[in-house]
């Protein structure tokens, strides 16, 4: 299939990009894409969430009463659990939470999604671009030419690039990444997906092989 492939003003370049069928017009898989979401908001918990045991708090190094003649139960520690300032029974500790998926997996939610935002129209390859300086303007104006300023906008670009990074982190509904290193999460946390002309390009040959 062909793409049209827009400037960073908003207006058609006057000529398509051939993307492959596979990745850009494949039949969406959804559970594969609620899979790959829930793995990654998983791998995402600290599990740091934790109580103190009998054995952690302070205290109950005698015993409370002698074991027998007050008429009351036996108690062997004012750390017992039942007692006011005791520890806690059964209460969370840390650990680590993980989930895996299968790369195929990851790869056909990743494409699902591609596929979805192109099928819905949400979804424009831009000509590849540098900014003539490192302003905050310069990207706003970006956006504005898509009439994107109020949406929630993904732009994915082909590699690193410090000053498109730094021009973009203070506009609220905008997040740039690598193409590489977008999520499933990342693709379908948006209103509106931007990727450059070698983003796209770079994303195909890594979703086809």
């Amino acid at each position: 299939m062909e793409l049209d492939i827009y400037t960073k003003n908003g207006d058609l370049a006057g000529r398509k990009l051939e993307v492959s069928d596979k990745v850009f017009a494949a039949e969406p898989n959804e559970h594969t894409v609620y899979l790959a979401v829930q793995a990654q908001r998983t791998n995402s918990r600290q599990g740091t969430a934790a109580t103190k045991t009998r054995s952690m708090v302070s205290g109950g190094g005698r015993k409370p009463w002698k074991q027998k003649g007050r008429g009351t139960a036996r108690a062997g520690t004012i750390r017992s659990p039942i007692w006011k300032s005791g520890g806690t029974a059964h209460g969370p500790q840390p650990h680590p939470y993980l989930y895996k998926l299968p790369q195929k997996v990851k790869k056909l939610a990743r494409i699902s999604v591609l596929s979805a935002k192109t099928r819905d129209e949400q979804m424009k390859v831009l000509e590849d671009f540098t900014l003539t300086e490192v302003k905050t303007k310069e990207v706003f104006s970006l956006l504005k030419g898509f009439g994107l300023t109020a949406s929630k906008t993904l732009l994915l670009v082909n590699e690193y690039d410090s000053a498109i990074l730094l021009a973009s982190r203070n506009i609220k509904n905008l997040k740039v990444a690598m193409a590489v290193d977008a999520s499933t999460y990342d693709l379908l946390d948006c209103k509106a997906l931007l990727i450059t002309e070698s983003a796209m390009k770079k994303l195909e040959g890594i979703l086809s092989s």
